[in-house]
């Protein structure tokens, strides 16, 4: 983790939130703050989950973009390597000492491909999705030209309508091109349904998954009738990983969210018809304080639109019961406060709807534990979009 002697130099409420040593109540806010127990417990669970069950682990790094926080999942949390979108986002992992990367996406802009080929020099293990014939020689041609190597996961779209193939025949026709490639190996098959995460009942996702499993499972066959073995199925998220984890199929498992529990992800219900926000701890807090009370009903807060993302609907107010975020402006939340409970300098903790969108609006993670600042993390691949 970052510790005090590499913010020398940065000032409170001007660089950085927060130093380590400080009461949560002298964080400047708006700012996002992580529970450490929280979150370290999170962690040791889906470890606990993917060891119990023989699988590995590839956890989401798109949803933090925190070197450190990757590091903590390597290191109690049982991932085996990391996850990410972005070109520009694996640079910055592989720079902090991620050794295993995936970019759970196509790459097709030259310049990209030709940095993602050069990924490997920095020491790190790279693998790329692929979904078009016509990326393969691309691929493995900026390879040639740096002397590396890169994995390749041929893209199943298994249910989501985004990226990927769905026929058996396009699935073998591009495994059959890699393992033929020249700077390229068959890594095996990604198959991401991210429709499903967020349906609400388990029942609603179990039905999905079935679907999902099917072309999966019918994409794996054909490859391996045609003389290839898949070497992995990777794929799930924190809403579906415990379908993947009893398919049979699945080796590797791509959750990201469990670990800061977001409020739109609390809100489904789990197996036992329990919210995933009892199962799983919210970990990933918006500090906000009170700015005004205009009426003996309301309060404003300092935290609006530029500090968390809108696509999920509005954050969720931890611990204070009868106190609701209702409406967002760009700098300002109100809130419904209708026994007056709040005044001005209250700070309250919001949990974000969407985890992801907003931990890319900030610049750093305030780690505390038991109300005190343990350390401040640098968001690292904050707008890394490449």
């Amino acid at each position: 983790m970052t510790t005090a002697q590499d913010l020398s130099g940065l000032e409170v409420g001007f660089d950085i939130p927060a130093r380590p040593g400080m009461n949560e109540t002298e964080i400047q806010t708006p700012c996002l703050v992580l529970d450490l127990d929280a979150l370290e417990a999170n962690l040791r669970r889906m470890a606990d989950f993917v060891v119990s069950r023989g699988l590995r682990l590839r956890a989401h790094g798109k949803m933090h973009k925190s070197v450190d926080i990757a590091h903590m999942q390597m290191a109690i949390g049982g991932a085996s390597g990391l996850c990410c979108q972005k070109v520009s986002e694996a640079e910055v992992f592989a720079r902090g000492g991620i050794r295993d990367i995936l970019l759970t996406n196509q790459v097709r802009s030259p310049v990209m491909i030709d940095r993602l080929a050069r990924l490997p020099l920095l020491g790190a293990k790279v693998a790329v999705c692929v979904d078009d014939l016509a990326n393969v020689p691309e691929l493995a041609a900026a390879a040639a030209r740096h002397g590396t190597t890169l994995g390749c996961f041929v893209e199943v779209d298994c249910g989501a309508g985004r990226c990927g193939v769905s026929h058996p025949e396009a699935a073998l026709a591009l495994a059959a091109a890699i393992a033929a490639a020249p700077g390229l190996t068959f890594e095996g098959v990604q198959a991401y349904q991210g429709r499903l995460q967020h349906l609400p009942t388990f029942e609603e996702r179990e039905t999905a998954f079935a679907a999902s499993l099917a072309i999966t499972r019918a994409v794996v066959d054909r490859i391996e009738a045609g003389g290839l073995p898949v070497p992995l199925v990777t794929g799930g998220g924190t809403g579906s990983h415990p379908l993947e984890a009893a398919s049979g199929l699945y080796g590797e498992l791509q959750c990201g969210s469990y670990a800061f529990m977001d409020a739109d992800y609390g809100r489904v219900r789990g197996q036992d018809g329990g919210r995933l926000d009892a199962e799983w701890r919210n970990a990933l807090f918006l500090l906000t304080s009170v700015l005004s009370c205009p009426a003996p009903s309301r309060a404003v807060c300092d935290a609006g639109l530029k500090a968390q993302s809108a696509d999920s609907g509005l954050p969720m107010v931890f611990g204070r019961d009868g106190v609701r975020y209702v409406r967002w402006s760009d700098e300002h939340g109100d809130l419904a406060d209708p026994d007056g409970l709040l005044s001005v300098g209250d700070r309250l903790r919001l949990v974000p709807g969407h985890c992801d969108p907003t931990c890319n609006l900030h610049d750093w993670y305030v780690a505390v534990r038991g109300g005190q600042v343990e350390a401040i993390l640098p968001v690292s691949a904050r707008g890394k979009l490449f």
